[in-house]
């Protein structure tokens, strides 16, 4: 039996659920599919940067999300491996907030206002039909066929195993590992730590406990031990800071989660058949800490325009032109900025030159920071 839909999202990770959101909410019978299980742990920084709050309002998601508890974060803290740091102020305060708690938030809102959701469901196929899509999808052993108007990309930034048409190169990936730990002491700061290789962020989260995600360039640790604990030792030593730091600290069971190959000099791909939204579209070096932020935007940028595609408003053509300029003007500056960042704090010397040049102009950093972040959304 086929089942109709007006759209289909294809990943429920942030950008996917609060678009499904905020199309169900518009009226459009809207199914949310994701190949993996809910809730689990992901590979994040688990900081929601200020310029969320305002998008979480325009979807309807802030109670849901303030409802969890997130930890209020008011500044960071950058820690060099010989020891030197620069502390930058947020332009806000920021969440901390575990994507297992968020996700599970976003999926209950979704939900709430109509969203079908179909997780552990792996598409297989989607082609156009009359107008329309037809997706082929399994759930264990069972088929479904959907027929929808409108499908939509939210799988993430290495894109779906069948359908996605990128293929990163190994030698310039990193791997990305994440635990959440207990026993810390911690002011209302996010901290970063810098080695050798990569670096590792350290933010508190909801419920007293602290999410701990390292971003390490896979030829850089080619002889670590393969595991996460591992991997985080690997990095522990490579910063006698972040050793200290997590000397003492206690590993929260179950909560490891890895991701590779993590490639950060992936083009933006706004559109391939149909509309790419989160980090299918866009993905910005970790390290500027607004990822969510920017899953978020895009998804505002999607919404009005499908709704408008869905009413018969916008042609598919126009939809792809709108979407893809809009993406293109406010992604620009922050994904140079962000690339340019990413590129300094892989050469040991220049992070120590920028940090003393900060220290001279304190507006350096804070000047850096606003420069790879979104501007604020006309809302």
């Amino acid at each position: 039996m086929v089942r109709r839909f007006d759209v289909a999202v294809l990943g429920a990770g942030v950008a996917g659920s609060s678009l499904a959101k905020s199309l169900a909410d518009r009226g459009w019978e809207t199914v949310l599919i994701d190949r993996k299980h809910f809730p689990r742990h992901k590979v994040c920084g688990e900081f929601l940067s200020p310029e969320s709050r305002t998008m979480l309002k325009t979807f309807g998601l802030q109670e849901a999300v303030e409802s969890i508890n997130p930890s209020l974060i008011e500044r960071s803290r950058l820690i060099l491996s010989k020891g030197a740091e620069l502390e930058v102020p947020l332009p806000g305060i920021a969440f901390g907030v575990s994507r297992y708690s968020l996700d599970s938030a976003l999926h209950g809102s979704a939900i709430g206002s109509g969203v079908q959701m179909l997780p552990a469901t792996t598409v297989t196929n989607v082609y156009p039909d009359h107008g329309g899509y037809t997706i082929e999808a399994k759930q264990g052993e069972e088929r479904k066929d959907l027929r929808v108007r409108a499908v939509i990309a939210a799988w993430g930034a290495n894109g779906h195993p069948v359908l996605s048409r990128h293929r990163p190169n190994p030698d310039r990936t990193y791997i990305g590992v994440k635990s959440h730990f207990r026993g810390l002491e911690m002011e209302p700061v996010v901290e970063l730590y810098f080695f050798d290789g990569g670096y590792l962020g350290i933010s508190p989260i909801e419920g007293g406990l602290f999410n701990v995600a390292a971003l390490l360039r896979r030829k850089a640790f080619r002889n670590a031990e393969k595991t996460i604990e591992g991997l985080l030792d690997a990095a522990c030593g490579r910063n006698p800071r972040l050793y200290r730091k997590l000397a003492h600290a206690v590993p929260v069971q179950g909560t490891q989660a890895a991701v590779a190959p993590v490639d950060l000099t992936r083009k933006p791909v706004t559109w391939s058949s149909i509309p790419h939204v989160g980090d299918a579209a866009v993905m910005i070096p970790p390290l500027c800490g607004d990822g969510m932020s920017m899953a978020l935007r895009s998804a505002l940028l999607c919404a009005p325009l499908a709704d408008r595609y869905l009413t018969g408003r916008l042609s598919l053509h126009d939809w792809q032109r709108e979407y893809s300029k809009s993406v293109r003007r406010e992604w620009k500056g922050p994904l140079a900025w962000g690339r340019l960042v990413q590129r300094l704090f892989d050469f040991p010397v220049l992070p120590r030159l920028f940090l003393g040049a900060a220290r001279w102009a304190p507006g350096l950093a804070n000047g850096l920071v606003n420069a790879t972040r979104l501007k604020e959304a006309d809302l």
